[in-house]
């Protein structure tokens, strides 16, 4: 029998098929002077996108969107534990004070929230039974509560619950939702159905909040009970429940026979497995130790889509990846802004020659497969609010690059330190901007930290250039305010400026979908010039799952939904 691969620390001694595996490090190594080479030695050589040469299979090309299907409850047996090979420990599972990505795969099956997301990106209601009724100067919005629903612990969920979690988001240390419920005056409870949300001013991307974290109803008995320690043992209502967690290592979820539509629920249980590497992730699925996996590399996406046993779900993020400048965030998130003395946070110049020495191009192409997509703003090409301002991309210029460190008086190459993910697939990216900046006049050392401890550091305040990424939303202001507003909840780059804050607050109270459009156009013009945050590319979210499981579905918003999933029979 195959020894299982999940959880392996090294590759080193192990083998398979009689020959000895390669130690992570080796293999990393080569790969990393490979890309290194190309990007030096050609630029932007071009990769072509991976095709459909999948032998006649029903495999769809690489490339095209595909979001999974709803299970059907006639081809699904009942029972069994899902594992699933996920690519990052998830934060802190609280749906207040999380951050991550990975934290939203959890909460996907335990923490319903008011609205939803369908597959075309649009909300929907879920513990809500209708979306808000609004009133004309939009300062009041009135949300009809599902009935009969019970949280994990038992309690009923009523609009006291719900006011509880909302005003929990708007008050609790650290909340990284207080900027996204935006300027909520009260959460009135006129019955136990029915929540009025009160605010000093319009809000128009609320409803979409409610529709993430912002939206998640907690049990108000186990906040009470837990306070600022509620993720130790969240309480919420979902198709599963909170089981136990093993740091750095799992995460498991058992069926909550209390939730109110327990038939459509298939599985016994969901463990998440944190296996970081890409490749031993591939790995256990193909082996069969794991039946999903998340964040596929694109250097395995294609030979993948040619197993008949997979399918790899795909659909291109709304958010982004790209790099942050600690520009005052000295004091940490939350505390009052304080300088960096560096020049690359005091002069934007240093900043816009960082820019203008990344080739985006060649990083989809030579990196990524040709499968991510560039991007030089955080509001994607597909969003409803997209303009020909929102989408400008600055030029691959690394001789104007060093002209503008000329300019800041930067000594050249100028060194900057970047922190970043400790993955191979993290790692490799920034091996080739290394090497790709070096010609704009940079010095880019690489620091590797592990994910959950690079969250903490950019929280306080501790890196001078930051490598992350946002998964992304419907309504451009969460993929922009809480970054770059001043008193954003996750403006760890300290950025400030008021004429930007004024931008996003006039979009904000705009019901004119026009209106909004243009003030997006108009942030974008002025963050590209002070550049706090320096976008890249898009990824493409990419999944894969065994055909043994059907009902595995991500959608554009990245979130992997495996709450109705369940084995084929």
């Amino acid at each position: 029998m195959t020894p299982s691969l999940l959880n392996r620390s090294s590759w080193a001694r192990r083998t398979t098929a009689g020959r000895p595996l390669l130690t992570r490090r080796t293999a990393f190594g080569a790969a990393v002077g490979v890309v290194a080479l190309a990007l030096i030695g050609t630029a932007c050589s071009p990769v072509e996108p991976a095709g459909d040469d999948s032998g006649g299979s029903a495999q769809p090309a690489t490339g095209q969107d595909v979001f999974g299907d709803p299970a059907d409850p006639a081809q699904v047996k009942a029972g069994g534990t899902l594992t699933v090979a996920l690519s990052a420990d998830p934060d802190k599972l609280d749906p207040t004070l999380s951050r991550s990505l990975y934290s939203r795969y959890v909460f996907h099956t335990m923490c319903e929230k008011l609205y939803d997301l369908g597959p075309d990106a649009k909300v929907v209601p879920q513990l809500a039974t209708a979306l808000p009724t609004i009133t004309p100067d939009g300062l009041s919005l009135t949300i009809p509560l599902k009935q009969g629903v019970k949280f994990a612990d038992g309690g009923t969920l009523d609009s006291n619950a719900v006011k509880v979690s909302i005003e929990r988001g708007l008050t609790l240390a650290g909340s990284g939702r207080k900027s996204e419920l935006g300027p909520i005056s009260a959460v009135e409870t006129p019955d136990p159905n029915t929540v009025v949300i009160k605010l000093s001013r319009p809000f128009a991307p609320l409803t979409a909040a409610l529709a993430d974290r912002a939206g998640m109803v907690l049990s108000p008995a186990a906040v009470s009970k837990l306070g600022a320690n509620f993720s130790t043992a969240p309480v919420c209502v979902g198709p599963f429940k909170f089981a136990n967690r093993v740091a750095q290592n799992s995460i498991k979820v058992v069926k909550d026979p209390l939730y109110y539509d327990a038939a459509k629920v298939h599985l016994d249980a969901i463990e998440y497995r944190i296996i970081t590497d890409s490749s031993i992730r591939s790995a256990n699925l193909k082996s069969g130790d794991a039946q999903v996996a998340d964040s596929l590399s694109t250097q395995d996406a294609p030979s993948l889509q040619k197993d008949s046993t997979m399918t790899v779900l795909q659909s291109q993020s709304l958010g982004y990846q790209g790099l942050t400048v600690n520009i005052a965030n000295a004091n940490g998130i939350g505390n009052p802004l304080k300088p960096l003395e560096s020049p690359i946070a005091k002069d934007p110049k240093v900043r816009q020659a960082l820019a203008l020495s990344i080739d985006r191009e060649a990083l989809v192409k030579s990196i990524f497969n040709g499968l991510n997509t560039v991007a030089c703003s955080p509001i994607s090409p597909k969003s409803e609010f997209t303009s020909d301002a929102a989408q400008v991309c600055p030029p691959h210029d690394p001789a104007q690059a060093k002209q503008l460190l000329s300019e800041a008086g930067a000594t050249t190459p100028y060194k900057v330190t970047m922190i970043t993910s400790n993955n191979p697939d993290s790692l490799r990216l920034a091996q080739a901007l290394q090497a790709m900046v070096k010609e704009g006049g940079f010095d880019l050392v690489i620091k590797p930290v592990e994910y959950a401890s690079l969250l903490d550091q950019q929280d306080r305040g501790d890196f001078e250039l930051l490598q992350l990424g946002w998964s992304g939303r419907v309504d451009p202001d969460a993929n922009i305010y809480n970054f770059v507003g001043s008193t954003g909840s996750q403006n760890v780059a300290g950025y400030s400026s008021p004429e930007v804050d004024k931008l996003l607050t006039d979009a904000r109270q705009s019901t004119d979908k026009a209106e909004r459009i243009k003030l997006y156009g108009d942030v974008v013009t002025k963050l590209q010039q002070d550049d706090p945050l320096i976008y890249m590319y898009r990824q493409r979210n990419l999944t894969g799952v065994s055909k043994k499981v059907l009902g595995i579905q991500v959608y554009p918003d990245g979130v992997l939904r495996a709450a109705f999933a369940g084995f084929a029979k």
